[in-house]
């Protein structure tokens, strides 16, 4: 498949329904916590979420420093590419309080929910997610496929969805999200990576998908810079089918009904033309 098909699937697909619910959006998936704290309070901190928080009902994606005469610390969020601006500023907004919760004061922190993440380092600090490739999160669904021996083949079906999302996201302005047969698959890169870079990210989190969920039939890759997502809907096809079925009868009953109709017609002109003769034969 080209690359202009594959990114006419990924944006028509943007106007279906997302499977995931709005409220769902702000799930947590994983936190990555550097073990080393602040000594003191951290109002650069602080400063920093309230600037994060506050452009996230205009972009999904933002960077920004935070500097004083002690301490530098940068922060950047990103939301998915197919949620609003809206659910976005929503979403984000959450992202603070849980990372206090669930990071206290850290000096370098990354939280991930379904929507949206945020991560932060103070200035100097190595993180646990430096590196483009280095996989932070992996979530493996039940097993199946041809390993199994579930669901014959589905490994091939699937190899060729990561294909199309591999072309998608690099032409598609580092987002896609479509299905391929049977198999819903997303990905997205984190803002500012440029296409060839996305590609090549997002091409290692397929390698990493099919090494470590096998024959899974869903699975979330998070690599520091992209991520990830597949899941086979195998009751799609019965659904698909008894459509068509449903489809084909209700074609068929307005195809007995305008050939009735017709008909109809047809007999009711030819009954008033004979009631016409026979109105004349009576004059003469």
């Amino acid at each position: 498949m080209d690359s202009t098909s594959a990114v006419f699937l990924c944006f028509a697909t943007l106007f279906i329904s997302s499977v995931i619910s709005i409220s769902d959006h702000s799930l947590l998936v994983y936190k990555n916590c550097a073990n080393r704290t602040f000594t003191t309070t951290a109002p650069t901190l602080t400063s920093l979420f309230q600037e994060l928080t506050a452009h996230s009902n205009q972009s999904k994606f933002f960077k920004h420093t935070e500097s004083t005469d002690d301490d530098e610390i940068s922060g950047v969020y990103q939301c998915r590419g197919d949620i609003t601006n809206q659910e976005c500023h929503s979403c984000v907004n959450t992202l603070p309080d849980i990372s206090k919760t669930m990071c206290r004061e850290s000096v370098a922190a990354r939280v991930q929910l379904h929507g949206c993440y945020m991560r932060y380092k103070l200035e100097g600090v190595d993180s646990d997610y430096s590196g483009k490739k280095r996989l932070l999160h992996k979530s493996c669904g039940e097993g199946g496929g041809s390993i199994n021996g579930g669901v014959g083949g589905f490994e091939e079906m699937r190899s060729a969805a990561f294909g199309v999302l591999e072309s998608g996201v690099v032409s598609g302005e580092g987002f896609c999200k479509t299905r391929y047969e049977l198999i819903d698959v997303m990905a997205q890169c984190e803002g500012g990576l440029g296409g060839c870079e996305c590609g090549e990210c997002v091409s290692s989190a397929v390698q990493v998908a099919e090494e470590e969920c096998g024959g899974s039939l869903s699975g979330e890759i998070y690599l520091a810079e992209c991520f990830l997502s597949f899941a086979y809907h195998p009751d799609d096809e019965s659904h698909s089918d008894e459509e068509q079925r449903d489809k084909k009868g209700s074609d068929g009953k307005k195809l007995a009904i305008v050939v009735g109709g017709a008909a109809a017609l047809f007999f009711g002109f030819i009954f008033l033309l004979f009631l016409k003769s026979w109105g004349k034969k009576d004059e003469y």
